[in-house]
């Protein structure tokens, strides 16, 4: 059973970032917004250990990590049905594998309302 979300806002969102000055500031934002618990990992094995361990109601993938990429861990979120959106600096023009090129994109640096909307309204669960 999920936990009741706190003014539309999941209670639980998992952060995967590899740059720790990112993260910290995505980690105070999120948690300012009234998220009740922030968890962070900044590689796919450590994110995979725990989305094992306990799924997120959210989460946050940055697509590039050091020499690899984000997409194991949205392919396990797809699979247990958590909502997620990614964050990155990468342009519009960069090809994401087909599975994944309908799924919420926020700019890096993303604004705070674009952040909280993601967050509040779960942007991928509106298109499918």
């Amino acid at each position: 059973m999920k936990p009741a979300l706190y003014d539309g806002m999941p209670g639980d969102v998992l952060i995967v970032e590899d740059d720790p000055i990112i993260a910290l500031g995505l980690e105070d934002t999120i948690l300012g917004f009234g998220v009740k618990t922030v968890r962070t990992a900044a590689s796919v094995a450590r994110a995979l250990d725990m989305i094992a361990d306990r799924a997120p109601d959210f989460a946050l993938l940055d697509v590039g990590l050091v020499r690899e990429k984000s997409f194991a861990i949205a392919e396990r979120l797809e699979a247990l049905q958590v909502p997620f959106a990614f964050v990155t600096g990468y342009g519009a023009d960069v090809g994401f594998p087909a599975a994944f090129a309908h799924k919420p994109r926020l700019p890096k640096p993303c604004s705070l309302d674009a952040l909280q909307a993601a967050l509040k309204h779960r942007l991928d669960r509106a298109d499918g």
